[in-house]
């Protein structure tokens, strides 16, 4: 009787703690509501064990410069254990994959409505037939704990609904010492500028939408950008200029123009990116050393646990751009980590690589990790690229070298992919110390640089594979 007793109470906690389940959903603008939203599916959200759904928005989100593609994303916060139901509206399903792959999200099927449950907020597509470019992406983020007080001193409030800027640079300027918070359903229609500023925080569920640039980063130290959601801006989601002590977390990205960059780097140090999804039509990270009016070195730059989707360009790149009127910049210690690639699809031999380090313009990049790295998909593309070179788009000369390059961990699930490429440039700008450890394609460990698909070409020194 005693364990019968006990079994029940336990049944009734579990009960219990499953409806006590949070679900915080956004307003939309009334500027936005019928021209932004997409009825390729119907999406709906509700606590585990309860009978009553809310319907989510589905926002319109373009993707893929090639073929500017109309794709679906929510988004919402929770905690407690979840269920979400889409319905797909056009055509049957024959199958629904959920990426990425190492979360893995197994949907129930019926008909046209797919379940799956959620205990912890992830960042997913949901894939219908194999169909990429009308997918649907799902945010579901953490109930936020520390909102601002929207009176107090320091703060630049904006509440849910569509705001533009009324400068005449058309942007929103963020001085020093200030907290920007965009409260979910917040929409801004205006990039976010901190230039000469620092001790800046821009947080908040709202999001950046169709802007010139998303938030711009120059000369500046001390700033924190989380949650913010930036859809289809011109030009790149973050851009950091000649700044340090930079964080970039829970930042959702799409892009579907050219030169449209997720997050690039100028001369810059001490930043960190963590928990982002990045879906872009140019490189998704970019990490350079000068150009325009930014000069010095670029230094420890950490980017780990996040999503990459590069339907154009690459995922990572490293190198490119530098100051041929020195003897050069530096670009060193950068780590890579815990990093799912869903993605990488470019024609163009020079901008492929999911992980490249390509030093033009007296650059040296040395003492790179990249580490527990999950390659999904190469449409067309390499895995990795490690070259010195001179790109007369973009160089007025050849890098200096490109030195110890670990590569640990990992794991590419593809067939029919163009080889891998090592290539220096002559013997005083020449790639050396490269370590490959714990490489799998397809399942299987690559031990020589036959199976790892790599094209080693002149001027490339040690090369250790573990």
């Amino acid at each position: 009787m005693m364990k019968k007793l006990k079994l029940t109470a336990m049944l009734l906690f579990a009960s219990i703690a499953t409806l006590e389940a949070q679900i915080v959903t956004y307003s939309v603008p009334k500027q936005l509501y019928y021209a932004h939203h997409n009825d390729d599916y119907t999406v709906r959200v509700r606590q585990a064990g309860s009978k009553e759904w809310t319907d989510l928005y589905e926002y319109n989100v373009k993707v893929d410069a090639d073929t500017r593609s109309d794709a679906s994303m929510v988004q919402f916060d929770f905690n407690g254990k979840i269920e979400i139901l889409v319905q797909k509206n056009n055509g049957e399903v024959r199958d629904v994959t959920i990426r990425p792959l190492s979360k893995g999200i197994k949907p129930s099927v019926d008909g046209n409505y797919v379940l799956f449950t959620l205990d912890k907020p992830q960042k997913l597509s949901v894939e219908f037939n194999g169909d990429k470019l009308h997918n649907l992406h799902v945010f579901a983020n953490a109930i936020e704990t520390n909102v601002p007080d929207k009176k107090a001193p320091g703060i630049m409030y904006f509440e849910a609904g569509y705001h533009e800027p009324d400068s005449i640079e058309k942007c929103f300027k963020i001085p020093s010492n200030t907290t920007v918070y965009l409260e979910g359903g917040a929409v801004l229609k205006g990039p976010l500028l901190c230039e000469h500023v620092e001790n800046v925080k821009i947080l908040g569920h709202g999001m950046l939408l169709e802007t010139f640039n998303g938030i711009t980063i120059n000369y500046s130290k001390n700033v924190l950008v989380d949650g913010i959601t930036v859809v289809n801006p011109r030009y790149n989601t973050t851009t950091v200029g000649q700044s340090e002590n930079i964080t970039l977390k829970n930042i959702k990205s799409f892009s579907y123009q050219g030169w449209g960059d997720g997050l690039d780097f100028f001369c810059s140090k001490h930043a960190l990116v963590e928990d982002v999804f990045m879906r872009n039509s140019d490189d998704c990270i970019a990490v350079y050393g000068h150009r325009w009016n930014f000069y010095c070195n670029t230094d420890d730059i950490v980017v780990r646990n996040s999503t990459l989707w590069a339907d154009i360009a690459h995922p990572i790149n490293i190198g490119t751009h530098g100051d041929t009127s020195t003897e050069g910049e530096t670009l060193e210690n950068m780590h890579f980590s815990n990093i799912d690639i869903l993605e990488h699809d470019e024609d163009d031999p020079d901008y492929q690589g999911c992980m490249a380090v390509n030093v033009g313009d007296h650059n040296l990049a040395r003492n790179i990790l990249f580490d527990n790295i999950r390659v999904e998909r190469i449409e067309e593309g390499q895995l990795f690229h490690l070259r010195v070179m001179y790109n007369k788009k973009y160089n007025t000369g050849p890098g200096r070298g490109v030195q110890n390059i670990t590569f640990r961990n990992i794991s590419f699930t593809g067939k029919y992919t163009s080889p891998s490429l090592m290539e220096g440039y002559d013997a005083n700008h020449a790639i050396n110390d490269i370590t490959f450890e714990n490489i799998y394609i397809n399942g299987k460990k690559a031990t020589t640089l036959q199976k790892l698909n790599i094209n080693r070409k002149d001027f490339t020194g040690t090369v250790h594979i573990k």
